[in-house]
């Protein structure tokens, strides 16, 4: 079964925005052809622009199930994919009382009742229109990459015990990477591409302003200027959109109708959250302390 997720690239700009997701028309463009060509979809670059939010996004803009994947360092199958439930297993055992062949136990213990289901496996199985979210997958080591080839190429998963289930609905497919490391040419393959990088201010003002109604155009202007600068500087962790979004609730908050040096100085710690980087700041913006 196929799921028509945009009719068109302007359908997808104008159903992510009502989504509250501001599209440009690289990415509007790229999240219409996922869908329309059911191929996973890559999305590159530094942390806090929207990676993820995209994928959150697209669920939201369709009315799907989003299921996630969280990547990290030592994930393996058993958390990505699917594993057997032990404990309840060998209770059957117990209670089969020994009376079964092994090819009995074997053929009664290894079936859908004793199935552990992961999000992988958990996104190929659903009915409902379902996106997947693969988060970060740049932080998992490069063996886990060959678990995601076959859900990426094909839309499936083996199960030695079970044979192969094969998607009936195949879900949107998102990918997020930060870069920390080069991701297997065998993966990109699989994959369309797209590199999102921090806004520009006009774009960034829009995406602040919608997610903070009544923040002063005036103040949204200084904001995102200093964010601007800050992101210039060589820091630890540059400002995210988030970040930036976090900031202007905070002027919201603290009612405030011009963003001073002062302002700056004592609220930067919303945005910076190194000491390090907020030190850079303060001496490079020449902030009061």
């Amino acid at each position: 079964m196929t799921t028509t997720w945009f009719e068109s690239a302007d359908d997808a700009a104008a159903r992510l925005r009502a989504a509250g997701y501001l599209t440009d028309d690289a990415t509007a463009l790229t999240a219409y052809l996922a869908g329309a060509l059911e191929k996973p979809l890559l999305v590159e670059g530094p942390a806090g622009v929207g990676k993820t939010e995209l994928a959150k996004a697209v669920a939201r803009a369709a009315g799907a199930e989003l299921v996630r994947l969280q990547c990290y360092e030592g994930l393996d199958e058993a958390r990505a994919l699917y594993e057997w439930n032990y404990k309840k297993q060998l209770l059957r055992i117990q209670a089969s009382g020994g009376e079964d062949t092994w090819s009995e136990t074997h053929d009664d213990i290894f079936t859908e009742e004793f199935l552990l289901t992961r999000p992988l496996l958990s996104a190929i199985r659903r009915d409902e229109p379902t996106v997947l979210l693969v988060d970060e997958v740049d932080k998992t080591d490069v063996e886990v990459e060959g678990l995601l080839l076959e859900v990426l190429s094909d839309f499936q998963v083996t199960i030695p015990e079970l044979g192969t289930v094969t998607a009936t609905r195949r879900p949107f497919v998102v990918l997020t990477s930060n870069a920390s490391r080069e991701l297997s040419e065998a993966v990109k393959r699989r994959c369309l591409f797209l590199h999102l990088d921090y806004p520009d201010a006009e774009r960034e003002r829009a995406i602040v302003t919608s997610q903070v109604p009544g923040l002063d155009d005036k103040v949204a202007a200084q904001l995102v200027d200093v964010v601007v600068r800050l992101r210039e500087l060589e820091l630890k962790k540059a400002p995210s959109i988030a970040e930036s979004v976090d900031w202007a609730r905070t002027l919201i908050a603290l009612q405030i109708g011009d963003l001073d040096e002062a302002t700056v100085a004592r609220t930067l710690g919303v945005v910076l959250k190194h000491a390090s980087d907020q030190q850079r700041a303060m001496k490079e913006l020449k902030l009061p302390r």
